[in-house]
């Protein structure tokens, strides 16, 4: 018989997130780490912490995250879970597709789809996706009023939404409108790659002890691939161009380079011929994108058109490079291009372009073996592209580099173990060592958190900003410039003298100097960024004997005898040494004071500063 409240129990919603393991399960994908972070952060909630940051690789798979963590927070009894995403048409799309096709239930839907009157948002189970737009939230902020049993996940959580005027006393609107989207009683999850700016801005109240590691899968390849500290014997391709000028025979022989790596793969590797993509990133200008896409046609032009009188060139030197490359298969690869280089599809992405939302798909999921892609801020942040194979990068840096900006400018991150050799990096080399300089930041950054388990210690210089500087809180970060010092300790003279007296490298002695003092008296954290970042080898570290602060001079109360601190710092170019030392550009030096008290100095000869949050009193 008909009983509509049996079949109702018998179709309750709440294993979602046991169902969607168990999908990934099937497709053969790693769920461990899935399962740890989404159980962390359960148990934040658990615990009252409602602000909390989960950080993961550019590309390492946050989106299969958010949807897991999605169906546990329904299988719990959250009402609303809305997932804000960067005001870009393209990034929703993408993402929103991969939500709905995960089969959760209720159905994701974009915001605009809950704002007819008609649809009343009661007491069902919705997620929703809205931009970080201001009238957008406007909008759903008067749809859910009243609807208070939320979660925001907020994807690109480091991108419009810190308070950009924290320091005016003011919040910026999407800070403040995303702030009224949380309320006084939900949730606020941020997700990113990048989590300083949220860190060093105190973004809703987020604690950065109460963060989340997101580790990437084992197909991963990230920044110690593609930016590792020495760029020896790297095990993918990278090319240098000219520091200045834009002549367009670079981009023409990065285009032959990635036509002949795909006719090596399909024709010689891949079991069934796969579609692979190049990424043209030259500018945010564009006009400028309009120039690189008429340089591509015509590069697609002259190789299908026999009359065209580039044509023989253009494949002569096709050939050339495949026979320098892959001797022996150089007429195999050839024929190959001149069979398959119609099988193309040229993609402008951009604002002008994102209403064409197939065009885009056909980009980041390539529909033909040659895809090549052009943009610029659109394509910077939170899009995957699937199977990139090259990646022709010559962005203007007019300024400092911004480390969150261009640690998401890195689209070669991803799931490219399998083609890794294959893969092109195309990039003027000062452009690569200041992009390199960014990872080694953000990596000594990142592993401070996990030695100290609270408060990061971010790092920047004289090229590279940690974070937009109108986002740091004057009031809640600390700033070290130049000369660092660490926790004081009892000062035994002999032993330290011992060890600095060794025969051995200067590393070697800062690592002793730890171990025996502690690690809050030499951090972990400084000895690595050492390590990562001596130009010159052994002679750019210099470990200095102690020294008393007996014979400093104190004027107007600058200095404190018993903390052994000092305003304006204690290491000059005296105590560097710098005839002993020329090549050193980190300093080790150990004060004393006449009470039996010692404390690590670290001096730095560049610009570099060490920003963290202050602790919570």
């Amino acid at each position: 018989m008909f009983n509509l409240d049996e079949l109702k129990k018998e179709t309750t919603t709440n294993n979602r997130y046991e169902r969607r393991l168990a999908n990934l399960v099937s497709q053969s994908l790693e769920v461990g780490r899935i399962k740890t972070v989404v159980e962390n952060a359960i148990s934040n909630i658990r615990d009252t912490q409602k602000s909390f940051v989960i950080y993961g690789e550019p590309q390492s798979g946050k989106t299969e995250l958010m949807i897991a963590l999605t169906a546990k927070l329904l299988d719990i009894g959250f009402k609303l879970v809305i997932v804000l995403l960067n005001d870009s048409v393209q990034l929703l799309g993408q993402n929103l597709e991969r939500f709905q096709r995960s089969g959760i239930s209720p159905s994701p839907k974009k915001f605009s789809e809950v704002l007819p009157p008609e649809v009343t948002i009661g007491e069902h189970q919705w997620v929703i996706f809205c931009k970080k737009n201001s009238k957008d939230l406007q909008k759903l902020l008067e749809k859910i009023d009243g609807h208070p049993n939320r979660v925001i996940i907020d994807d690109e959580a480091d991108y419009a939404t810190p308070n950009s005027k924290i320091n005016k006393k003011e919040k910026s609107k999407i800070n403040e409108l995303t702030g009224r989207l949380i309320g006084e009683e939900g949730t606020y999850i941020g997700v990113t790659a990048t989590p300083a700016r949220l860190d060093l801005n105190k973004t809703h109240k987020n604690q950065n002890e109460n963060w989340i590691d997101f580790p990437p899968h084992s197909n991963y390849t990230g920044q110690g691939v593609f930016f590792p500290v020495s760029i020896d014997d790297l095990p993918y391709s990278l090319k240098f161009l000219p520091d200045t000028g834009d002549d367009p025979k670079y981009l023409r022989e990065a285009f032959f380079s990635f036509m002949v790596n795909v006719a090596y793969l399909n024709k010689f590797i891949n079991e069934k011929e796969r579609n692979y993509s190049m990424l043209i990133h030259t500018s945010s200008k564009k006009a400028d994108h309009s120039v690189d896409y008429k340089q591509v046609v015509k590069l697609f032009e002259a190789l299908r058109d026999d009359q065209n009188s580039s044509h023989e060139d253009y494949f002569k030197r096709i050939w050339d490079i495949s026979n320098d490359r892959y001797p022996g298969h150089a007429n195999d690869i050839t024929r190959y291009v001149l069979d398959n280089c119609d099988r193309n599809n040229l993609v402008v992405m951009n604002s002008d372009k994102e209403v064409n939302a197939a065009d885009n798909r056909t980009a980041t999921d390539p529909s033909a073996p040659f895809t090549v892609i052009i943009g610029g801020n659109i394509i910077s942040r939170g899009v995957t592209f699937n199977n990139l194979l090259s990646m022709f990068f010559t962005r203007d840096v007019k300024h400092k580099l911004q480390q969150d900006t261009y640690i998401q400018r890195a689209r070669m991150f991803g799931s490219r173990n399998d083609y890794l050799r294959y893969f092109e990096l195309t990039i003027p080399k000062a452009l690569y060592l200041d992009w390199q300089t960014c990872f080694i930041f953000h990596r000594l950054s990142l592993e401070s958190r996990k030695q100290n388990k609270t408060s990061p210690i971010w790092l920047d210089g004289q090229r590279i900003t940690a974070v937009a500087s109108g986002s740091i809180d004057k009031t809640n970060v600390l700033i070290d410039k130049g000369e660092m010092s660490f926790a004081l300790f009892d000062f035994d003279k002999k032993t330290i003298e011992d060890i600095i007296n060794q025969s051995i490298k200067p590393l070697q002695k800062v690592k002793a100097l730890s171990e025996l003092l502690g690690k809050d008296c030499l951090p972990d954290y400084l000895i690595n960024y050492i390590e990562n970042f001596c130009p010159d080898g052994d002679r750019s570290l210099a470990v200095h004997p102690p020294i008393t602060i007996a014979g400093y001079t104190d004027k107007d109360g600058e200095m404190d005898r018993k903390t052994i601190t000092r305003t304006k710092g204690f290491i000059g170019k005296n105590q560097m040494e710098l005839s002993k030392y020329p090549d050193a550009v980190h300093h080790i030096n150990i004060f004393y004071n006449d009470t039996g008290k010692a404390r690590v100095f670290y001096k730095y000869s560049g610009n570099v500063r060490f920003l963290k949050t202050a602790r919570k009193a």
